[in-house]
């Protein structure tokens, strides 16, 4: 279940914050958005403190740094099987 966490924060903020996390030299690239595309990605996460008694635990930069070391890891075992 992914209930978001109230943070919020733009495409291209979180694509800088990613290349600024892996040290890539890695560029951003603008599309049009979809017409239905939601202007703010901000959601309100009090119903789920109330009723589960749940808040996000993992700050931005640590869940990016474990997303990115398990693709590292998966990218890795895949590369080896196919070798």
């Amino acid at each position: 279940m992914n209930i978001g966490n109230p943070r919020e924060m733009t495409i291209k903020q979180f694509a800088e914050e990613i290349i600024r996390i892996t040290g890539t030299k890695s560029g951003i690239e603008y599309r049009p958005l979809p017409e239905d595309d939601p202007k703010v990605r901000q959601p309100d996460i009090t119903r789920a403190k109330k009723i589960l008694g749940w808040e996000p635990r993992v700050n931005f930069d640590e869940g990016i740094r474990k997303t990115i070391d398990y693709f590292k890891q998966h990218i890795e075992l895949v590369e080896g099987t196919t070798k």
